[in-house]
């Protein structure tokens, strides 16, 4: 069975290697196209496109999914079954080409969290639980008929990163089943129920990411999880922005309204919410390299 792959950061390409080690014919990979980034501006590739390469897997980077040109190059590779991992929305004419479909994998338990920032918004309502979803693709986004799925537990502290990492390696396992019954013809497919309960995990923008000191802690405390490492939550100090990469709960003291600070000015900084503090231990201030709010408070003045 021959497979066009689709993806672009990191989270895909564990799939892609799973993929790859399970011994499955990858005959090419979409990915996004080479771009300018960093401070000096250098040409950076996507995480799939090293991966391929050091793979010899044929690369195409099409800047419209739509090129004629591309849809071409598809054609002619003859793929019996595309395979999507965080990439961008496709075209019918492009994840309706191969004869056994175009599959995704979306980080999340599906119905719930379709969308772009599915982990970011299960740890921002403090779900107790997400996972991984197999599933076709179809013409509304995320909403394709399901073939696997499988859960993992959020701790209570956990991190967007952190659950990032661990539905990366989940999925890709998920991903290389799902492929290998496909190629099998070993699976059932499930319509994804419909509710009206469902939560909804759109893209995130910088306004998104601002806290409001007047929702409870325990809310704040969530969104700043469901942030960390990136975009990562902030917040407003001598009129510079503060990014909160880890935090703590605290109980709340008389006296300080919501979105006021105390601290010692060497061990402690933190705000209070509308019942109780939020104690910053990870944190970077606008011009500054990320550190310990130890290091913070020893070249700071409040």
């Amino acid at each position: 069975m021959k497979i066009v792959f689709m993806g672009t950061p990191d989270f895909a390409v564990a799939s892609l290697h799973a993929l790859v080690e399970a011994g499955f014919d990858v005959a090419a990979v979409v990915t996004a196209a080479d771009k300018p980034a960093g401070r000096g501006q250098k040409v950076q590739e996507s995480a799939v496109k090293q991966y391929a390469v050091s793979k010899g897997i044929r690369v195409l980077q099409p800047l419209k999914l739509k090129d004629p040109m591309f849809i071409d190059e598809l054609k002619n590779i003859g793929a019996d079954l595309q395979v999507v991992v965080a990439f961008r929305m496709l075209p019918e004419l492009v994840w309706n080409m191969p004869g056994k479909g175009t599959i995704n994998l979306h980080a999340s338990l599906l119905p719930q969290y379709r969308g772009a920032a599915p982990i970011n918004h299960a740890i921002i309502n403090g779900e107790k639980e997400s996972g991984v979803t197999t599933f076709f693709l179809k013409h509304e986004i995320d909403t394709g008929d399901v073939i696997f799925a499988e859960s993992v537990a959020i701790g209570p502290d956990e991190t967007a990163g952190e659950l990032h990492d661990k539905l990366m390696n989940l999925g890709a396992g998920l991903l290389a089943r799902t492929v290998k019954a496909i190629a099998e013809d070993n699976y059932t497919e499930q319509p994804q129920q419909q509710s009206d309960d469902l939560k909804h995990a759109p893209k995130i923008f910088k306004e998104d990411c601002a806290i409001d000191w007047n929702q409870p802690a325990q809310k704040i405390y969530n969104k700043i999880r469901g942030l960390s490492p990136y975009p990562a939550a902030f917040t407003k100090l001598n009129d510079k922005t503060l990014k909160i990469f880890k935090a703590e709960i605290d109980d709340k003291e008389p006296g300080i309204a919501a979105g006021g600070f105390l601290s010692d000015g060497k061990t402690f900084l933190k705000f209070a919410a509308k019942d109780g503090f939020i104690k910053f231990t990870d944190l970077q201030y606008e011009g500054k390299k990320r550190m310990k709010v130890e290091e913070f408070l020893r070249g700071m003045r409040l």
